[in-house]
């Protein structure tokens, strides 16, 4: 089977998160280092190019790479002519529209009919103001938009946000949200049938790293007349799987996943149940 080129964001608050993920899928990636462009799976099969989050939809349009894993934000805003094949569900954040916050507008409605924008979203701040019947005059700008509004450069900011710290610091306040956005993984449309499988492998692998990382895998011997209560705050997947213990018939083990922040009450209640020599592990991946 062909080598299938994934994009991976070179820095940036995804970039570390998605190799590592790869890394955990099992692609077997040789370690990262600073500046360099490209590396390939030690088996082959995979090779990465780390770009700009903001050039991986077109390296992915234009066919330089199969895969890319960058912002829904950044592929709305390209308006990229690709497939989004999974959310991963990190990297969330907000597109919001933001003002001094002494300024006296409590919602975009209220803004005067032309608006100074300052953002590195310029089409969608364009239509988002069209939408609501306000003329922008957008100047685009690759990074401290925050400062604009006190440098009389913009009325407003549109900007990405997760948690809304930055824009208190520099003295902003949101009046409005646009859109959410998330890390994904998108896909040129005109994949080979082979890369669409090779495609569909690592997805399932990436799907059982992430579903993982919330889990535990709990062991414990607990007496055989407990289990009956046991199966109702541990099912597991379905059941907990429950095996034999050599020579020991008032006892079994069980074995089962549980939701990692249930993890030390489970325990806890296995402990007044007679459970004994209980063992947590982590579950690098879960395939269902």
């Amino acid at each position: 089977m062909g080598i299938l080129k994934l994009a991976v964001p070179n820095k940036g608050r995804l970039s570390e998160k998605i190799y590592g993920l790869l890394n955990n899928a099992g692609l077997n990636f040789p370690t990262k280092e600073e500046r360099v462009l490209q590396v390939t799976t030690r088996d082959g099969d995979y090779s990465v190019i780390f770009l700009r989050t903001q050039d991986i939809p077109s390296f992915v349009e234009k066919g330089v790479a199969d895969i890319g894993f960058t912002g829904y934000d950044i592929v709305t805003e390209l308006e990229s002519d690709v497939e989004k094949i999974m959310d991963l569900n990190f990297g969330n954040c907000e597109m919001v529209v933001a003002v001094k916050e002494e300024d006296k507008y409590t919602k975009p409605e209220e803004l005067p009919s032309k608006v100074k924008v300052a953002t590195s979203f310029p089409n969608i701040a364009r239509k988002y103001f069209d939408k609501i019947g306000k003329e922008s005059e957008i100047t685009e700008v690759s990074g401290a938009t925050e400062i604009t509004p006190r440098l009389g450069l913009s009325d407003v900011v549109v900007d990405i946000t997760s948690t809304g710290s930055t824009l208190k610091s520099n003295k902003l306040r949101i009046i409005d949200k646009i859109m959410k956005s998330t890390a994904i993984v998108i896909a040129r449309k005109d994949l080979s049938k082979e890369l669409k499988e090779k495609t569909e492998v690592l997805l399932t692998a990436i799907k059982s790293v992430t579903e993982a990382e919330d889990k535990k895998y709990l062991m414990a011997h607990i007496p055989k007349e407990s289990l009956d209560k046991i199966k109702e705050f541990l099912p597991g997947l379905s059941s907990p799987t429950v095996t034999s213990l050599l020579e020991d018939d008032k006892n079994v083990v069980i074995h089962v996943v549980v939701d990692k922040n249930k993890v030390y009450d489970s325990i806890h209640r296995l402990k007044q149940l007679g459970g004994q020599g209980i063992l947590i592990m982590t579950v690098d991946q879960m395939v269902r």
